[in-house]
């Protein structure tokens, strides 16, 4: 499995690629991006099995990240690991084809609960 994800603070990349060590994903390689720019190039570069990014961040968020993957038919697997989970972001969120949202601070059975509902192809 190959995750992309994509979040402003480093700190919180590294906290999300632990808790996904910690519930078992066995053989995941691990892609950072700082923003969506940096993402949708990594995604071109090498399509990543999931991706999960943060909302808010600078020069593309995630929404805009989401919302250029469709646009460009590509078809990956998207989540979103973020402070932002009031039912209209939840909304907004599903029917921009996020897949789910994991809010922060989470817990690695949150994380876990989130993609196993997900039917990813590895």
């Amino acid at each position: 499995m190959r995750v992309l994800i994509v979040d402003d603070s480093k700190a919180m990349r590294l906290i999300v690629m632990r808790e996904l060590r910690k519930i078992g994903y066995g053989d995941i390689s691990f892609r950072e991006a700082s923003n969506g720019q940096e993402a949708l190039a990594a995604v071109l570069d090498d399509r990543p099995t999931l991706i999960l990014a943060d909302w808010n961040m600078p020069e593309m968020n995630g929404m805009e990240l989401l919302e250029e993957l469709k646009a460009r038919d590509i078809r990956v697997p998207f989540g979103f690991v973020t402070a932002e989970g009031t039912p209209e972001m939840r909304r907004l969120a599903a029917q921009a084809g996020a897949r789910f949202v994991v809010v922060k601070p989470f817990t690695a059975d949150d994380l876990q609960a989130a993609i196993d509902s997900v039917s990813i192809d590895a």
